[in-house]
């Protein structure tokens, strides 16, 4: 199974700058984040957001008490139940991790190097967009761009974002 072809010239040719969608926000998200996670955090923090990330994921997607709400709530509610809780507890699990003794089991306290720091950023960042944009109802992915819908909310591409940050850890653990 041959994966398609994307053709960033044809992409950026096709952006309405004049009546920007949500393709072109998520775009601009990705980018503004993953530059500024890749100046303002080293690689432990981005590991230790990387590691808060999975989890919340997996406490949302198997929460019975969500499950139970859903007959009682519209779906855009919904959504922004799980949007909510998701983010929530991230933010929560991110800030007691980081004052626990995880964060330091990932290194002596160094940055890494640039390229891991950029690695990492760009794999956080597209977990991160990727999970949030696996809440969204079916109607609404279907309004996203194909591209969008193929990095993000394909069954390939949400199997990709959350396998190749466990890959990134196995390969690029710090060398002493």
């Amino acid at each position: 199974m041959s994966l398609p072809k994307i053709d960033i010239a044809s992409i950026l040719s096709a952006i309405d700058f004049s009546a920007p969608s949500w393709d072109l926000f998520i775009v601009l998200f990705f980018v503004v984040a993953v530059l500024l996670y890749g100046l303002t955090l080293g690689r432990d923090r981005v590991l230790t957001i990387l590691i808060s990330i999975y989890m919340a994921l997996a406490v949302v997607n198997t929460a019975p008490y969500l499950s139970t709400l859903k007959a009682e709530v519209n779906l855009g509610q919904m959504f922004a139940l799980k949007v909510v809780a998701f983010l929530g507890l991230f933010v929560i699990l991110f800030f007691l991790l980081a004052r626990s003794a995880l964060l330091h089991n990932f290194s002596k306290g160094g940055l890494g190097s640039w390229m891991q720091v950029f690695i990492f950023s760009v794999l956080h960042v597209g977990l991160l967009t990727s999970a949030t944009l696996s809440f969204l109802p079916i109607t609404a992915v279907e309004h996203l761009a194909p591209t969008t819908q193929l990095v993000f909310t394909s069954d390939m591409g949400r199997f990709a974002w959350i396998i190749l940050p466990i890959i990134a850890m196995i390969l690029l653990k710090d060398r002493d």
